[in-house]
């Protein structure tokens, strides 16, 4: 296993003193504002879809306020599987999720991308939408979304302060506080309320049946592909994930389902049979027809629930996101009744003009050239998979690097050895939160998967950034090495970061 002997200057030093300044405080929080913090002076206007701190210092106060509040909360890894804390705080909040219909969205991967696509096209349709998805890449703010952008950190702070004395009722009144995922839950579900908004878009946090979103009846509930993770709390085959997240599913619904394992499509059909939903699935009532990589994304031609649509182009890479468009199209098409009490499809040059605008940040996210730096969120086995097929496709690298910082309770061998046959060497680090995994614990999984010789550690991201890029630069400007980052979206939000994103 190599180390660098010669460490050189890290222009990004004080991302690491402000970090450590924040010891009272959580660190995935405190990894979010010292990047911020760092890199604001570098320029650049804030990304739409990923925030940056706050410029106004009284906003910023109040926001880092709130956040406080929250990281005192149980984290997102700590649960306890029941919907009674979040119904109670509906309950005393009025009901706000009554007030529009929703989209409901679970499955292991891709259900992130899948609900942007499904915003962008409602929106292209000129209706209102809300969006809840987890986790965020930057900016917590990232997960309540408007119309398609992130709602500003003063009505972030306005929704808090506006819940919060409820709360707190709910918190007496309950065996257990409410969480920081249940919190956040109830902040997006009366953000909604209060815009209003003509349909919400809501991803899961973990399962279904227990999720705190599952307080909702979708009006459409979709299952992306389903496969092992979080198996300590969902089960250890497809079929009982499927047993979890089948809650989704309600009475009189339409379910959009993904192709999926065999035993677990069977526990979503059979749950939709006791609860007199009807079903589409890929590859039978929609699907992807044809798809051609393209500049920048892919050409696709998909069949919705009522007919084909040809030459939509979507900037994102991989096969896998051409699933999840497919996916997303037949969501909107139910939504809208297609198929059912509408004969007639979509317009066409919505769909085209919504699949266009979508972007998905930390997917396949190209954020440097000279070398190509690509950012990816594969945090499991299957998504590991998906990710090392699309680079292949969609990137011609000479030779690859590799930048992993993985959390402590996945499966990391499993994402290793997914990658291994495409990167050339790898560069394994950590990220700042608690749950990471120790770099030279990890490291020695590496050196299993890939050998010593092709394994380096830098438990700083900076120095693991660092080296990567100069172990592709070695092949000289034109030579077309590249570097992935990838492991956790955690490990991405602090690249995205310090390559000036954001």
């Amino acid at each position: 296993m190599s180390e660098r002997s010669e460490q050189q200057p890290d222009p990004i030093d004080p991302f690491e003193e402000i970090i450590a300044a924040e010891t009272d405080r959580d660190p995935d929080l405190a990894v979010i504002e010292a990047g911020s913090r760092t890199l604001r002076a570098q320029g650049g206007a804030p990304q739409s879809d990923v925030p940056s701190r706050p410029a106004d210092p009284e906003v910023d106060k109040a926001l880092r306020e709130v956040e406080a509040d929250l990281a005192t909360r149980w984290g997102e890894t700590k649960l306890e599987p029941s919907v009674q804390r979040i119904a109670a705080l509906m309950d005393v909040l009025g009901e706000p999720q009554r007030s529009y219909p929703s989209i409901h969205i679970t499955g292991t991967n891709g259900k992130t991308s899948t609900a942007r696509m499904i915003e962008a096209l409602l929106g292209a349709f000129d209706l209102r939408t809300g969006r809840y998805t987890s986790p965020h890449v930057q900016s917590i703010t990232e997960r309540i979304s408007l119309d398609g952008a992130p709602i500003s950190a003063e009505r972030f702070v306005e929704t808090y302060q506006d819940i919060k004395p409820y709360v707190e009722m709910v918190d007496g009144s309950q065996e257990y506080r409410l969480s920081f995922f249940e919190v956040l839950t109830g902040m997006a579900y009366a953000a909604f309320a209060d815009a209003p908004v003509d349909v919400a878009v809501v991803e899961v946090g973990m399962g279904g049946s227990w999720d705190a979103t599952n307080v909702i009846d979708g009006d459409v509930a979709v299952i992306t592909p389903i496969d092992l993770d979080h198996t300590d709390r969902l089960g250890s085959t497809p079929a009982e994930i499927a047993g979890e997240k089948s809650g989704v599913i309600k009475q009189d619904a339409t379910v959009i389902l993904a192709q999926q394992p065999v035993d677990a499509a069977q526990v979503m059909l059979k749950k939709a049979v006791e609860v007199d939903a009807t079903v589409a699935r890929e590859g039978l009532e929609f699907g992807v027809v044809s798809r051609q990589v393209a500049v920048g994304g892919q050409m696709l031609t998909l069949r919705g629930l009522g007919g084909e649509y040809p030459e939509l182009y979507l900037p994102l890479h991989g096969p896998y996101q051409a699933h999840n468009a497919a996916v997303a199209l037949a969501a909107v098409e139910a939504f809208f009744g297609v198929g059912s009490q509408r004969p007639e499809p979509l317009d066409a040059e919505t769909v085209r003009k919504a699949f266009a605008s979508v972007s998905s940040p930390g997917r396949l996210e190209v954020v440097r050239r000279s070398p190509t730096v690509v950012l990816d969120a594969a945090h499991n086995p299957a998504g590991a998979l998906a990710t090392a097929e699309a680079v292949g496709e969609a990137f011609d690298f000479s030779r690859l690097i590799g930048v992993v910082g993985a959390s402590g309770d996945k499966n990391v061998r499993g994402v290793l050895e997914a990658f291994e046959p495409i990167f050339a060497e790898v560069v394994i680090t950590q990220n700042s939160s608690h749950r990471a995994m120790d770099a030279d614990e990890l490291a020695a999984v590496a050196v299993e998967v890939f050998g010593d010789e092709r394994v380096q550690v830098e438990p700083r991201l900076p120095d693991a950034l660092e080296a990567a890029i100069t172990l592709a630069e070695e092949e000289g400007e034109f030579a077309g090495a590249g570097v992935l980052v990838t492991g956790s979206v955690i490990t991405v939000g602090e690249a995205r970061l310090l390559l000036g994103k954001g």
